[in-house]
């Protein structure tokens, strides 16, 4: 009877990759008053992926436990809420960077994490330090609205040590930090490897990836105006969903 109310949910919501969204209680707390909706950018990943999984397969659990935990990641302002990480031993690793605990991860989002450099201040491409978590999401939500999608291409280990390798890909057809979109599709690739413990649950994530594939394609198009640009990034309709919805 449980599982027919789950698939009912699922049914009626259109949330097929993140089934923990149909286990949440009232006590949970969202960042922006309840649930996302994952509707644009599970169509995007849908049109855009490169292979369907097996149902029940290593690569489609994967793949689906990552999105639940970046959902989390986005939408949920409390660790004890969260279902898909061991809150005391969680860090977040990128390109062999000091790892991140859950509560510092959280803080300063998944954009700000994925994007801090060590590089002098005249060469960063992006200044992670001076974002907050949600300059950063406005940001990319803003170049990317139809979201950013995430698969998973390969899975090359089981539990308890998973490694893998992922794409996201999004279309840049808004404006992104004063410069006009130009409709293309970004991608990157990149490799990761995930720790659980005995529930699943994460305990390291290592991500290597390099940022200057995502970031050189959204400084491609040219400049907007002032004037224009600040009427642009303040309109109504570059309000929307989180583009991991990536970057699932």
């Amino acid at each position: 009877m449980e599982g027919l109310k789950i698939e009912e949910a699922i049914k009626e919501s259109g949330e097929k990759y993140r089934s923990i969204l149909h286990e949440e209680t009232e006590n949970t707390h969202w960042r922006h008053g309840g649930p996302p909706i994952y509707d644009a950018v599970n169509k995007l990943f849908e049109e855009g992926r490169t292979t369907v999984w097996e149902k029940g397969s290593l690569e489609e659990t994967v793949q689906n436990a990552i999105k639940s935990w970046e959902m989390e990641l986005s939408h949920k302002t409390r660790i004890q809420d969260f279902k898909t990480i061991n809150p005391e031993k969680f860090k977040l690793i990128v390109n062999g960077r000091e790892g991140l605990s859950a509560e510092e991860t959280l803080k300063v989002g998944s954009y700000n994490a994925l994007l801090k450099n060590t590089l002098p201040d005249e060469y960063k491409y992006y200044k992670a330090e001076e974002e907050t978590f949600e300059s950063s999401h406005d940001a990319f939500r803003s170049a990317f609205p139809r979201g950013f999608a995430w698969e998973v291409i390969s899975v090359h280990s089981g539990p308890p040590v998973i490694s893998y390798k992922f794409r996201h890909w999004g279309y840049f057809e808004g404006p992104y930090k004063g410069h006009s979109p130009t409709g293309e599709m970004v991608d990157f690739y990149g490799m990761g490897i995930l720790k659980v413990d005995e529930l699943l649950r994460a305990e390291d994530v290592e991500i290597y990836y390099d940022p200057a594939d995502l970031i050189s394609k959204l400084l491609k198009g040219p400049l907007i105006p002032e004037q224009q640009n600040v009427s642009t990034n303040a309109s109504p309709e570059n309000i929307g969903s989180c583009p991991f919805k990536k970057p699932e």
